[in-house]
């Protein structure tokens, strides 16, 4: 197979599953721990990782107090100062910080990553997202949230606006001729000026032009809005996993939707999030998947399904199927998920919370062997182009996939053994674009090597 696979380590900022901080030998306070963050991504690193990719949330998590209280998701770094600090322990793996179009200002998106780009010598990646947590509109000045067709249209504009003022300077603006006195070239600066819907930005941005000329664009939406949202703008999709045949589809219908835009299926890197629970032997391995989800606290755990369906479900009828569930204003497609998933397995409704209150999506369970075994069909089945990783704790969950899948995907001719490039583009093989204002010179040296 001449394809390879491509691999994020997804840290929430460390794991997504709620048992994960009570797990033997894992590290309770990892989300809070600079040490152990700076350990994880040199791990990660040494490992040959695409990226490190740090989710972000604007509010606590939507849920009773009592669920709360058991979530290790309450508190972690900004991604910008965490991504900023580990920028400087490591080389070559790549940044990605989420960052939200409904409550931050384009002007400081677009200059947040330019400079992380900078400093990280071309490593930095934007996880657009437009966040489903109502509860983050109340810590914004707004009384509720943004209503979901609405956020996708001013995610557009936000990416137009970000995108344009990253081609504020040309490559080559900065000549810095201390002879002349002449720092940089007027006629290699671009002025925005952005009338839209949603935003008025005037332009141009105070910091030169990234060392990627953009930082890559991740996107993580699967609704109707979602998808052409990824397929007219992202990079890389970071897809909700699920089923070979629901992944081969998505996979299909994302690329095919990218003609429309006049962008080509290889401008575009789909990498679902896949649980990764490793074992010297298959029933060891289902043994640890079963030891943490009975880490779950029942309250924690329909709390997580109250937060999938946008609906309260604590007075359901925990024995009972699951009853019909209004439509709400959060995650369309993570709703429509759950419901699935619930009729496919005929859950009962403690069964399905038990299930998210874990990680109920795409999970690999098994051997090193028979996890290469999962990827690579997935890879050869058109249905990614690699994996979101998702530790089922740290640093134990995270040193065994690095230290044993790794391997046996790198002998199998799946991944690589070493970086080939500096940048995140590189890794992920995507071209560098041009400056739409001010094409056709040479880029200029990266500030960080």
């Amino acid at each position: 197979m001449s394809r390879h696979l491509h691999l994020g380590a997804f840290m929430r900022p460390v794991s997504i599953h709620t048992g994960a901080w009570r797990y033997p030998g894992a590290e309770a306070d990892t989300n809070f721990n600079l040490p152990e963050l700076k350990r994880a991504i040199q791990k990660l690193e040494a490992a040959r990782f695409d990226a490190f990719f740090m989710a972000d949330h604007l509010a606590v998590l939507n849920m009773p107090t009592e669920a709360l209280k058991r979530s290790h998701t309450v508190t972690s770094f900004e991604p910008f100062t965490l991504l900023s600090a580990l920028a400087m322990v490591t080389q070559r793996i790549g940044l990605i910080a989420t960052a939200s179009t409904t409550f931050d200002a384009p002007y400081h998106i677009a200059r947040r990553f330019a400079s992380l780009d900078h400093l990280s010598g071309g490593r930095a990646g934007w996880n657009i997202v437009t966040t489903s947590n109502p509860d983050a509109a109340l810590n914004f000045g707004l009384e509720e949230h943004m209503e979901h067709d609405r956020r996708y249209r001013r995610a557009r504009e936000f990416h137009a606006v970000v995108t344009g003022l990253w081609d504020s300077f040309a490559d080559d603006a900065f000549v810095r001729d201390q002879a002349s006195g002449l720092f940089f070239d007027p006629e290699r600066l671009h002025v925005l000026e952005h009338r839209g819907e949603f935003l008025k930005v005037r332009g141009p941005l105070n910091i030169a032009r990234p060392v990627q000329g953009w930082p890559v664009i991740v996107q993580a939406g699967a609704s109707e809005a979602g998808r052409q949202l990824a397929a007219e703008t992202a990079e890389v999709i970071f897809a909700a996993g699920s089923a070979l045949q629901a992944g081969r589809a998505f996979y299909a219908d994302v690329k095919a939707r990218m003609a429309t835009f006049g962008r080509s299926p290889a401008q575009l890197k789909i990498l679902p999030g896949a649980f990764v629970v490793v074992g010297e032997t298959i029933v060891e391995a289902h043994a640890k998947r079963a030891k943490l989800d009975s880490l779950v606290h029942y309250q924690s755990a329909i709390a997580s399904l109250s937060i999938a369906l946008g609906h309260d479900a604590s007075g359901f009828d925990p024995d009972r199927p699951l009853p019909a569930i209004p439509e709400s204003n959060q995650s369309q497609s993570g709703r429509q998920r759950v419901l699935a998933l619930a009729e496919r397995e005929r859950l009962t409704v403690r069964q399905l919370a038990q299930r998210l209150g874990g990680y109920g999506g795409l999970a690999f369970v098994g051997t090193p062997n028979s996890i290469a075994d999962e990827m690579e069909q997935w890879l050869a089945s058109d249905a990614c182009d690699g994996f979101n990783v998702m530790f089922p704790y740290l640093p134990g969950g995270l040193d065994d996939f690095c230290d044993r899948v790794v391997p046996e995907l790198q002998r199998r001719g799946l991944f690589r053994r070493e970086y080939e490039g500096t940048t995140l583009r590189q890794h992920l093989g995507l071209p560098r674009p041009e400056n739409r204002f001010l094409p056709g010179r040479p880029a200029a040296p990266a500030i960080h090597t």
